[in-house]
């Protein structure tokens, strides 16, 4: 038998469910993900598949189709969140120590798995599906070489249950090579950077060297686990993210990416890659940009330039998506959709900052053919808020579904909101 059921109360009626349904939304207005929108949208799921995208007003579903219909009422339907480039669910309490599995010593750790560290109690977790973000790459730090990143639902009874892409690409800390950035540095000073920036190139040219040639010499005897671990990057199964901001690492990485063939690179941080717009287009090299809140790096750049950088990149072709590297990226992550929602006054689109935050993630990290967009046939990720999702002011979470599971959006903090609400109520 049908159930029509209403938002009033949704949550308390689903909870947290491991069952996949046949659920109908209706009178949603429907942001894609692509860039198009559907004011009055009918979306079916069957199963943890998207098996329908309709108006409304032309749409009605026959008979025990559907398991649950869900009349939305003008709502807004967003396909889920993603936060690229993260520590969520690798740490926990940043000032903790102990609560910090992402960073491994030595300097080349190709073979370093941010997978198996990955914890899917976290409490950070909970309080970010709350905004909609409801996908992370989790990615190692530390060293020249950090490890394997992996992409993940933030939900899920263990790792290899919330897994979407295991293993997805190699991350490359490209060394600093602006000799004077910071204070207090003299001639002298500047001379030992540049050598030292000369020195660790070549470091990593030589360690690329040599995966290259394992990778060509088949049937080893004795395995070597840093190398086999790079083998991915050579023949283009698996992605190099390269973290870098400055424009001379920049330059240096385009050549760097053309000498060693490498199929699939990504640029993370790219600061300064609006100054070379065109080579990053005609290389066909995406850019992962840094979180828009924050200060330019440089004296003589303009105030505004932290915010503009999306539209800049938008404008020149660039493939681009936005991430939250930094302090306390984990907790931040919540912040995903805000920071895509400041590019609006700076040039971005709705429609097109949503897609920074959802498709163009899915389509640098390869996971576009099942996320990114609400369309026949893809994973039923996504979430219902009751405004816009990219406003602070706006954005209520009220339902979400992972690959057609519905998600407890309830979390510590919420729950502590309600503690102290009613205590003082009571007074």
């Amino acid at each position: 038998m049908k159930k029509l059921v209403y938002l009033s109360f949704l949550i308390s009626s689903f909870g947290f469910s491991q069952k996949k349904q046949n659920i109908l939304f209706t009178n949603a207005y429907l942001h894609v993900g692509n860039g198009e929108t559907m004011e009055i949208a009918s979306i079916g799921i069957k199963g943890d598949r998207i098996a329908l995208v309709k108006n409304s007003l032309t749409f009605t579903p026959k008979q025990n189709e559907y398991d649950t219909i869900i009349d939305l009422k003008g709502q807004h339907l967003y396909p889920g969140l993603v936060a690229p480039n993260s520590t969520l669910g690798l740490t926990e309490i940043d000032a903790v120590r102990a609560t910090r599995d992402y960073d491994e010593v030595g300097q080349f750790n190709p073979h370093i798995r941010a997978l198996i560290a990955y914890n899917v109690e976290s409490d950070v977790i909970s309080t970010v599906r709350t905004n909609g973000v409801l996908i992370t790459q989790i990615t190692p730090r530390g060293g020249w070489i950090t490890g394997s990143s992996s992409i993940m639902h933030l939900d899920g009874w263990n790792w290899e249950d919330a897994a979407i892409s295991k293993d997805d690409g190699i991350h490359l800390n490209w060394p600093n090579s602006f000799p004077g950035r910071g204070s207090g540095v003299d001639a002298q000073e500047a001379e030992k950077r540049k050598i030292r920036y000369q020195e660790t190139k070549r470091e990593i040219y030589d360690f690329f060297t040599t995966a290259k040639a394992y990778d060509e010499k088949k049937g080893h005897k004795i395995p070597e686990l840093r190398l086999e671990a790079m083998k991915g990057c050579m023949d283009g199964k698996k992605r190099l993210y390269i973290h870098a901001s400055e424009l001379q690492q920049l330059l240096d990485i385009l050549d760097f990416c053309r000498e060693f063939d490498i199929k699939f690179p990504v640029i993370v941080g790219g600061y300064d890659s609006y100054l070379i717009t065109s080579q990053l287009r005609d290389a066909k090299i995406p850019v992962m940009l840094p979180r828009v809140h924050m200060l330019p790096e440089n004296t003589d750049d303009p105030i505004d330039l932290p915010f503009r950088l999306p539209s800049i990149l938008q404008n020149a072709g660039v493939q681009f998506c936005l991430q939250n590297e930094g302090d306390m990226e984990a907790m931040n992550a919540r912040n995903i959709p805000f920071l895509a929602g400041h590019c609006l006054g700076f040039g971005l689109t709705n429609e097109e900052a949503l897609q920074a935050v959802s498709l163009s993630s899915c389509e640098i990290m390869g996971i576009d053919k099942d996320y990114g967009t609400i369309e026949v046939g893809k994973k039923a990720t996504l979430f219902v808020s009751t405004g816009g999702a990219l406003d602070m002011i706006t954005n209520n979470v009220k339902m979400a579904l992972m690959a057609g599971i519905w998600v407890d959006l309830n979390n510590r903090q919420y729950e502590l909101y309600k503690k102290y609400e009613n205590k003082y109520k009571s007074q």
